[in-house]
C-alpha cells in the first residue's frame, strides 16, 4: 500500500506541539507494518539550516494558486525507511516561526495545493492520502476539485486526522477565490461554509474518505457541543466514517535505560538513577534538595483548555501539603503573570520557567514524582504516556486520551497506573493531588508497585499503526491485517470465514422445526385416562420425522448444549408443553410407555367389564329358575 503523509511539522525536522511527535513516529511504524509511505511537508528556515545538507535536490515546478503563478522547489530525504519530501518557497516558509503569521490561510493554501500539483514528482502515485490539522485540510477538497477534471485523482482516497479541533482554519468567505482559487459553489452549497466563515476543517471532514482522532475517548466527544466547538454536527453526521485511534510515543526515544538527555540512566530492576535525576532536578530549578519530598511537574502550554483555572484556585491549598512545583511552558499572559507571581511568594518549594526547554523538559520527565494534567480537553496528550515511561505518575482528569491511557490506582488490589478525576472541579484535583502525595510519603512501598506499573505499559506505535493500516485498507478495498494479534489477514477470502460465523444460525434455523411435535406432548399429557389417551397419541409413535429434521443439530456443539437441559424424564412431558426449545429425539420413548401403560389398563378394565357381565348373568340366571320353581 502507497501511502502519502502531509503535515505541518514533524520530529525532528520541526515541533511546535503533539502533531510534530505523531507526524515523525507514525510513518515509519506504518513502513514497519509493510506500506510504502512517504512523508511530506514546508521547507522551514530551521529545517534548511539543521538538515540543508542532507537533503537532496528533485526538481521545481510552478505551482497556480487563484491568480498567482508560483515557484516550487521538491527536497527529499531517507530516513527510518521513509522518504521524507520537503516542499520549498522561501516566500512563504523561510520564516522564524512555522505559525502565527498574518498569512497562514495563503500559506498553507500554497502548501495543500503543491502537495497536489507534485504528486506526478515523488516516486509513487499514492493510493491514500493522510492529512493533518487544519493546514492540510485543503487537500481531500483540491482532490474532488480537479477529480472532476482529471479521472486519475479520483483513485486517491484520503483519511483526515483531527488533533484539536479548537483550530478550525476559518476565514472570511469573500476570499475564497482570491485567496484559496475555489470556485464559489464551495460555499454556496454548504461545503465550506460554517456560521458564516470559510471553515477548511469542515470541508475536510466532508470530503475526506475517513476521518481520525487521536482518542477513541475524544472521537466520541467530538459528537457534544462541549468539545467540538459548533462542529458537533458534522461529527454527527460523519459518524459512519469516524474513528479514534489512541497515539503512541517512540518507545527507543523515550527509554529512561538508553536516554543520553537524562543524567543518570535506569530502569524497573534499578531505580537508583531516577533518585539522581531528582536531585540534579532541584538544583537546575532551584528547589530545595530533600530527597523524601514530591515534586510535581507541569509541562504545558499556559492557555486555557490545559486546566489552568483549576489549579489557580487552589494552589495555596496545593502548597500547604508536603510537596514542591515546578511549571515549564508558556502561553496567555494572564498564566503567566499568576505563575511567576505564585513562584515569588513560594520560593525554594515552587519553581516556573516561561520558556520551552527540551533538555529541562526531559529532566522534569525524569526527575519529578508526579505529573499534574488537569486538562479541560486533551483529545489524546502524550505528556501523560512519557511520564510514565520515566517513572512518574500521571495526575490527570478523565477527558480525552487522558482517560484511555490512565486507570485510578487502587491501592488496596495493586490496580491502576495512575491518578484520575472525572469532574472539572478544583475541589476534586485537590483532593486527588493529596491522595497522591500522601501515598508517596506515608506508603513508599505501594507508590514504588504504582510507578512500576506505569513504567510498563506499552505505548509503542505498532498498535496505532495497525489501526491506521486497517482503516486505510477499508477505504482503498486492499488486503491488508486487520489485527494482527486477534485474527488472520483480510486477504483470506470471506467466503471460508463466513461460514464458521454464520453457521449456528443455520443450525438454529433447521433446528426449528422440531419444535412442531409439542402440541402432541401437550395431548399427551392427561396419558393416564384410558381410552381417549390410547387414540390421540398414537400418532406420536412415529417419531421418524422428528430424527430426520433435528439430524443436523447434532454437528454443531452449540445446538446439543442448549437442547441437553431438556432431556429430564418425566417432567420434559409436562414442561415441554410451551414448545419454545426444540424437543430431543429421546422424547418419543416416554410417550410409548405411557401407551404401553394405557393399553395394560385398558386391557385389564375390559376383563372385569367381562366378568362383571358374567356375574350379572348369573344372577339373572339364578333368579328365573328360582321364579320357575314357584
Amino acid at each position: 500500500m502507497k501511502i502519502l503523509y502531509v503535515t505541518s511539522e514533524a520530529v525532528p525536522f520541526c515541533k511546535t506541539g503533539g502533531l510534530a511527535d505523531v507526524a515523525g513516529s507514525l510513518p515509519p511504524a506504518l513502513a514497519e507494518q509493510g506500506a510504502e509511505v512517504a512523508v511530506v511537508l514546508p521547507l522551514y528556515e530551521r529545517v534548511r539550516d539543521r538538515f540543508g545538507s542532507q537533503l537532496k535536490f528533485e526538481c521545481y515546478d510552478y505551482v497556480d494558486l487563484a491568480w498567482r503563478h508560483n515557484y516550487c522547489g521538491l527536497f527529499s530525504m531517507e530516513k527510518d525507511g521513509v522518504t521524507w519530501y520537503f516542499l520549498d518557497n522561501e516566500q512563504y516558509f523561510n520564516r522564524g516561526t512555522l505559525y502565527g503569521q498574518a498569512d497562514d490561510g495563503e500559506r498553507f493554501a500554497f502548501f495543500s495545493r503543491a502537495v497536489v500539483r507534485m504528486l506526478d514528482h515523488f516516486k509513487f502515485w499514492p493510493e491514500v492520502i493522510s492529512c493533518n490539522d487544519w493546514q492540510a485540510a485543503l487537500v481531500p477538497v483540491y482532490l474532488k476539485d480537479d477529480g472532476v477534471r482529471e479521472d486519475r485523482y479520483r483513485s486517491i482516497k484520503t483519511v483526515f486526522t483531527i488533533h484539536n479541533i479548537e483550530y478550525q482554519g476559518r476565514f472570511n468567505p469573500y476570499v475564497l477565490g482570491e485567496l484559496f482559487g475555489l470556485d464559489a459553489g464551495w460555499v454556496k452549497d454548504g461545503t465550506l461554509l460554517m456560521d458564516g466563515d470559510i471553515n477548511l476543517l469542515k470541508g475536510a471532514v466532508l470530503c475526506a474518505d475517513a476521518v481520525s482522532t487521536v482518542s477513541p475517548t475524544y472521537a466520541n466527544e467530538l459528537k457534544m457541543p462541549y468539545f467540538a466547538h459548533r462542529m458537533e454536527g458534522v461529527m454527527r453526521q460523519c459518524s459512519d466514517k469516524l474513528s479514534g485511534v489512541l497515539n503512541g510515543i517512540d518507545m527507543k526515544l523515550y527509554d529512561p535505560r538508553t536516554d543520553g538527555r537524562i543524567l543518570k540512566n535506569f530502569s524497573l530492576e534499578d531505580m537508583t538513577g531516577k533518585d539522581a535525576c531528582k536531585a540534579e532536578l532541584q538544583r537546575m530549578v532551584g528547589l530545595r534538595e530533600e530527597p523524601h519530598t514530591p515534586i510535581v511537574a507541569m509541562v504545558s502550554r499556559l492557555v486555557s483548555h490545559k486546566g489552568l483555572d483549576l489549579i489557580c484556585e487552589v494552589l495555596h491549598d496545593m502548597m500547604e501539603l508536603p510537596m514542591q512545583l515546578v511549571v515549564l511552558g508558556t502561553g496567555d499572559q494572564r498564566y503567566e503573570d499568576f505563575f511567576g507571581w505564585a513562584a515569588q511568594q513560594y520560593p525554594g518549594r515552587m519553581s516556573v520557567r516561561m520558556d520551552y526547554n527540551e533538555d529541562l523538559s526531559m529532566a522534569i520527565y525524569a526527575g519529578a514524582d508526579l505529573f499534574l494534567m488537569p486538562s479541560k480537553s486533551e483529545p489524546c496528550g502524550l505528556s501523560q504516556m512519557i511520564s510514565m515511561r520515566y517513572g512518574t505518575v500521571p495526575i490527570v482528569r478523565e477527558t480525552g486520551g487522558l482517560k484511555d491511557t490512565v486507570q485510578p490506582c487502587e491501592s488496596w488490589r495493586d490496580a491502576g497506573n495512575g491518578f484520575s478525576f472525572a469532574n472539572y472541579s478544583s475541589g476534586d484535583m485537590l483532593h486527588v493531588i493529596r491522595e497522591a502525595v500522601y501515598l508517596y510519603k506515608d506508603y513508599p512501598d505501594v507508590f514504588g508497585r504504582l510507578r512500576q506499573r506505569a513504567m510498563s505499559c506499552d505505548f509503542s506505535w505498532a498498535r496505532s499503526a495497525r489501526e491506521y493500516l486497517r482503516i486505510y485498507a477499508t477505504i482503498t478495498g486492499q488486503a491488508w491485517p486487520i489485527n494482527t494479534e486477534t485474527r488472520r489477514a483480510i486477504d483470506i477470502p470471506e467466503e471460508e470465514t463466513a461460514p464458521v460465523v454464520e453457521g449456528p444460525v443455520a443450525v438454529v434455523e433447521e433446528a426449528a422445526p422440531v419444535e412442531e411435535p409439542a402440541p402432541v406432548v401437550e395431548e399427551a399429557a392427561p396419558a393416564e385416562e384410558p381410552a381417549p389417551v390410547v387414540e390421540e397419541a398414537a400418532p406420536a409413535e412415529e417419531p421418524a420425522p422428528v430424527v430426520e429434521e433435528a439430524a443436523p443439530a447434532e454437528e454443531p456443539a452449540p445446538a446439543v448444549e442448549e437442547a441437553a437441559p431438556v432431556e429430564e424424564p418425566v417432567p420434559v412431558v409436562e414442561e415441554a408443553a410451551p414448545a419454545e426449545e426444540p424437543v430431543p429425539v429421546e422424547e418419543p420413548k416416554p410417550v410409548k410407555k405411557t401407551r404401553k401403560a394405557a393399553s395394560k389398563t385398558t386391557s385389564k378394565t375390559a376383563k372385569a367389564e367381562k366378568k362383571a357381565e358374567k356375574k350379572t348373568t348369573a344372577k339373572k340366571g339364578t333368579a328365573g329358575k328360582k321364579k320357575s320353581a314357584e
